[in-house]
């Protein structure tokens, strides 16, 4: 029997041994997606580190939308972002701290902080040539291969003292950016036939200014601020998004940072997680071409309403960017990128994509209220923006969920270390209900 055709049977019978029909989920008040019936997230853990608000609870149980916030260990985070451009610094290094520690350090501590990080940011040299030498057009994967390798040459991998984690928290934080822009120069050089250009991060540069040297040695200021805000914004986002959750179900397990770390990575990979930046920015260049004048609403609303009505684009139904899982009337994030986006493309001279921007944020929304007509509140997300950010930036798209995860790494590590240090924790196990009747077994001859 040919192997092609073994292969075929097999994805046949896939098809049929893997159908369960919707009416048992709500016989069993089983919760897909480990969501409530009213779209909430199911309650599985407690956590101090971040808070995500979209909307309130009404007497009666039902919810009321809210303009969005974002908290890390209980600060706001627009208040954390206005601080940091009102000085004209950088937040992210602050922001680390914050999550790592659970407070806000001082001037010192912060120098400190940085000057440990800025230390920690080059590779030993076998996983820089290991880096050098992998294969692939994917560095999301090659981050997760270059993660688990440094496993190898950590002199105490398994070990989950409370210092050990620190220790291994912190250098992962430096070494993301190292990482990501070695393996895309890598890629540059391998697949485009570009020239290979490997610099070595420098002293007393932030994260961000340091991962654009690296990656492309020219950069403006607000370009690295802009960069910096992202870092911010996406640090962290409650224990519940997917790949958090992920690190945190692994590290139930007692297993090392590095295994967690990589599963965390392997969720935001999807489409649907840190791969959106990437359909949001596919699906404007598309729009751009297709709305002949780009301040005429009446032409966007009549594609907007073919897309939502599966007839246009990628006949999905969905409008890539607008909506989220708990932001209803507004996604922080995304109002806090809108701020320092309108004055890069001001420098950038790219105000009239800005502006088409901005009225197919408007339209999209005004249109899914109109042909969905479910009574949901929607809004844009972060990711409407921050792909047209990273192709201002000058960012090539294969970087635009590595750095999603140069990002998150912080959020990663800090609910990694809560998940193993709180009292009484337990690995995370929930049930799947069987819903297949037991079978006699048949002999092999009889069969």
């Amino acid at each position: 029997m040919k192997k092609e055709y073994i292969i075929y049977k097999l994805s046949e019978e896939m098809k049929s041994c893997t159908k369960i029909d919707n009416e048992l989920f709500q016989k069993y008040d089983v919760k897909r997606g480990l969501r409530n019936e009213d779209g909430t997230g199911v309650l599985v853990g407690l956590t101090k580190i971040g808070n995500v608000v979209g909307y309130e609870r009404i007497p009666g149980g039902g919810l009321q939308p809210i303009p969005g916030k974002l908290f890390y260990r209980g600060y706001d985070v627009e208040d954390l972002v206005h601080s940091t451009i009102k000085e004209k610094r950088f937040g992210f290094e602050e922001v680390a701290f914050l999550l790592l520690s659970g407070r806000l350090p001082d001037k010192e501590e912060l120098a400190g902080f940085l000057e440990l990080l800025n230390d920690n940011m080059p590779l030993e040299q076998k996983t820089k040539m290991n880096i050098l030498e992998l294969e692939g057009s994917d560095i999301m994967n090659i981050l997760a291969r270059s993660v688990l390798e440094l496993y190898t040459f950590d002199p105490k991998p398994d070990d989950n003292s409370r210092d050990n984690l620190m220790r291994q928290s912190i250098e992962l934080i430096s070494k993301f950016p190292t990482i990501i822009a070695y393996a895309y120069n890598m890629l540059r050089h391998a697949t485009f036939g570009r020239s290979l250009h490997i610099r070595h991060p420098q002293e007393n540069l932030s994260i961000a200014e340091n991962f654009l040297f690296m990656l492309k040695k020219d950069y403006t200021e607000l370009e690295a601020r802009t960069l910096d805000l992202l870092l911010v914004l996406q640090a962290e986002h409650g224990g519940g998004n997917n790949s958090t959750f992920t690190v945190r179900v692994t590290s139930s397990t007692g297993t090392d940072t590095y295994s967690a770390i990589a599963a965390g990575i392997g969720s935001l990979k999807g489409p649907l997680h840190g791969g959106a930046n990437l359909q949001v920015i596919d699906m404007v260049h598309h729009l751009k071409e297709k709305i002949k004048d780009w301040t005429n609403v009446d032409e966007i609303d009549t594609y907007f309403t073919r897309m939502l009505n599966k007839e246009a684009y990628d006949k999905t139904g969905l409008i890539y960017g607008i909506g989220h899982a708990v932001y209803t009337i507004s996604d922080p994030r995304a109002l806090l990128l809108k701020e320092l986006a309108r004055d890069l493309a001001k420098e950038k001279g790219r105000d009239k994509e800005f502006a088409f921007l901005e009225l197919l944020e408007d339209r999209a929304i005004t249109m899914f209220a109109k042909v969905k007509n479910n009574g949901k509140t929607v809004s844009s997300n972060v990711d409407f923006y921050s792909g047209f950010v990273y192709e201002m930036i000058g960012l090539p798209q294969e970087i635009y969920t590595p750095l999603f995860a140069m990002a998150r790494i912080v959020g990663w590590c800090a609910h990694r270390n809560e998940e193993l240090n709180f009292d009484g924790k337990r690995i995370i196990r929930p049930a799947y209900k069987n819903v297949l009747d037991v079978a006699e077994y048949v002999p092999l001859k009889k069969r």
